[in-house]
């Protein structure tokens, strides 16, 4: 009865195969790990600046690596041999092997596209706020704006954002179209004060000290509009009064452009504290601790001393007093 080698045949042909794959796989593996080396070691000798070898590392190991699966993917895969199918694998490791670069990326293709902002703008994403220095492929820099500073100056530090973060959270542009924000200032006065008075002060020091800036405003809001649904409504400076806990809370409220906002600030309080010093009929309003006394109260005996009451001696006040 003659004897069937066809299994025999089929196992060493795998066999043969497997061991082919191996090698070529374990040819390819020291090929690339050599040729990273080199190019590592050679911008390393030639070039001191530390970033640009940082850089030149991580690209040159992203390549090595992206080249490497897909020269094992057709060792090992036979669904390479079909093109179709091994552009949709490809695709698919890609997106999800670097899902964050392909975001920063497209992100990088947005802002060059649609402009939510420029270099020179003044913007906020992401809890960060600066002026945009710097647009590359992969993340926009920004010489911050705020952090300790007050009054939305500059820190002089540079912050580097990943372009993806303008699909993922709202960006707030301070100067596209007009360079122009509301401002306001509150300005908290006693009860005792003469409010109309303390309301004039301030429409006073609006009118001499803040920013005439109502024509260019609406014409650049006018240009704006073209693109925005923007109503214009009233931008002539305006003080608003509202009562608080301590006092009559006066808020005045005016136009200033967006990197000027402390100067002007400054310039409008010096005009109100002017104005308030000379007229003795508005006082500003502060922290204050009243005592009220309840019943007959011997002066001679139990005010003793005419002044600031101690608050820890509460022995000489009546039940219910409120100290």
């Amino acid at each position: 009865m003659p004897v069937d080698w066809r299994p025999l045949s089929r196992v060493a042909i795998f066999v043969t195969e497997l061991q082919s794959k191996l090698l070529a796989t374990a040819i390819t593996i020291v090929a690339l790990f050599v040729l990273r080396r080199v190019v590592i070691r050679g911008v390393q000798a030639k070039v001191e600046e530390l970033e640009s070898v940082y850089r030149v590392r991580k690209v040159t190991t992203y390549t090595v690596t992206f080249v490497g699966l897909v020269s094992l993917g057709f060792i090992w895969l036979e669904a390479f041999d079909n093109l179709p199918t091994y552009l949709g694998l490809v695709s698919a490791g890609i997106a999800i092997g670097l899902s964050d670069l392909l975001k920063s990326i497209a992100g990088w293709v947005y802002i060059v596209v649609r402009r939510p902002f420029r270099v020179g703008d003044r913007i906020e994403v992401a809890g960060s706020k600066g002026d945009v220095v710097d647009i590359r492929l992969f993340r926009f820099s920004l010489i911050e704006v705020g952090g300790w500073v007050d009054a939305d100056q500059s820190t002089f530090r540079l912050l580097h954002i990943p372009n993806g973060r303008v699909f993922t959270e709202t960006v707030a542009n301070y100067t596209e179209g007009f360079d122009f924000v509301w401002h306001e200032i509150p300005v908290l006065i006693t009860f005792e004060s003469d409010w109309r008075r303390g309301e004039e002060i301030l429409y006073e020091a609006l009118a001499s000290r803040a920013p005439e800036l109502e024509e260019e405003a609406a014409r650049r809001i006018r240009d704006t509009a073209r693109r925005y649904h923007i109503k214009i409504g009233a931008l002539t400076p305006t003080v608003y009064l509202t009562v608080r806990d301590s006092g009559v809370l006066l808020t005045a409220r005016f136009l200033t452009h967006t990197r000027h906002r402390r100067s002007s600030e400054q310039t409008v309080w010096k005009s109100i504290l002017e104005q308030i010093e000379n007229d003795p009929t508005v006082e500003l309003a502060y922290p204050t601790a009243r005592m009220f006394l309840q019943g007959p109260i011997n002066v001679a005996t139990e005010l003793p001393q005419i002044g600031v009451p101690d608050p820890s001696d509460r022995h000489h006040a009546a039940p219910g007093t409120d100290v």
